[in-house]
């Protein structure tokens, strides 16, 4: 039987409909496009990008060329722009702002990979250190407030090139997304006294039966209302509010971790296209004791319809039990 499910951190409902995953459109694998020499992500093609912005490379090469083992560059089709000034207009009960910010891509191999799956784990803790280490640089610019972490891999989940990438997008303002669950946690240690997230880690861990892996300092648990089949949150064990604070030992266990979680998703649906995005702290706060910066992870399996878009409801037809226990149970290399 259908249950609704009310995410604590949000407050979001969700709608946990077992019955709709027998129709035969639900969790069909997604086919990887054939490899193009054309790739601008591929090494031997770096004029094809704006110049890096950060790179890890060979000691004997030169930026923008040959050699190197991760690049961020500069996105060639920006949603913001990295120049000119903050300005603000108001008319009336209109409010606009110059568009100013920062879109870079994290490129993750000079190999034409489609998938967090397919490199070593080295390479997703360069990647990972790529994240923390541009994410710093950035809140030096007192212009912006905001950096989020994410990745499109697969058409479904938004990706127009299948070379492996992440994205970065730093914001003058605070996300709407963000700024919900700020307000929420913050209501609650108001409440409570805690931290929310600290909570739900601490419920998590006794009841067990949603939890997929864990290590001495993370764990990696299906949310009680899961937007998504199979969605996947990783958290610190210990309060953190920011995850650019993180040291190079802390972001190679995180980074093993989500390699990880990503080969079990598709251990389970194969060729599964998927999202992830890293939720952290505004850029302006010290440490935050309501908010805790967490991972989430979702494959794309399902589609938002009209019932979804004039209610605000996700309806997700595998129960995070169900889905914890079919990832622990998966392959995870």
């Amino acid at each position: 039987m259908s249950d609704l499910r009310r995410d604590p951190i949000s407050g979001r409902w969700v709608i946990i409909a077992p019955e709709r995953a027998g129709r035969p459109s639900e969790f069909q694998s997604v086919p990887v496009p054939e490899h193009s020499h054309l790739c601008p992500f591929c090494e031997g093609n770096e004029a094809e990008t704006p110049g890096e912005v950060l790179a890890y490379r060979s000691p004997d090469s030169q930026p923008n060329q040959p050699g190197w083992y991760i690049r961020a560059v500069p996105n060639k089709f920006p949603a913001l722009q990295s120049y000119g000034s903050l300005e603000e207009k108001r008319s009336g009960i209109f409010q606009q702002m110059t568009g100013v910010g920062c879109h870079e891509v994290i490129i993750e191999s000079p190999r034409h990979l489609t998938s967090t799956s397919e490199l070593s784990d080295k390479q997703v803790e360069r990647l990972f250190c790529v994240y923390r280490d541009r994410l710093v640089d950035l809140s030096h610019d007192e212009r912006l407030v905001y950096g989020l972490v994410f990745k499109n891999a697969g058409p479904p989940a938004g990706a127009t090139l299948s070379h492996t990438h992440s994205q970065l997008l730093a914001t003058p303002v605070l996300p709407f997304n963000v700024s919900e669950e700020l307000a929420s946690v913050r209501a609650f240690f108001d409440r409570h006294g805690g931290c929310l997230f600290c909570e739900m880690i601490q419920v998590e861990l006794a009841g067990q039966h949603r939890i997929v892996e864990q290590s001495s300092n993370l764990i990696a648990f299906c949310p009680f209302a899961g937007r998504f089949p199979y969605e996947t949150w990783i958290l610190p064990k210990s309060h953190a509010s920011h995850f650019e604070w993180q040291d190079d030992a802390s972001l190679g266990q995180l980074a093993c971790l989500v390699r990880r979680i990503i080969c079990r998703m598709e251990s389970v649906i194969s060729q599964c296209a998927y999202n992830y995005l890293i939720h952290t702290a505004p850029f302006d706060t010290g440490q935050v004791e309501h908010y805790h910066w967490h991972i989430e992870i979702f494959p794309r399996l399902t589609k938002l319809a009209g019932f979804e878009w004039g209610t605000g409801y996700c309806v997700n037809p595998v129960p995070p039990e169900e889905a914890a226990k079919l990832l622990r149970n998966s392959h995870s290399e």
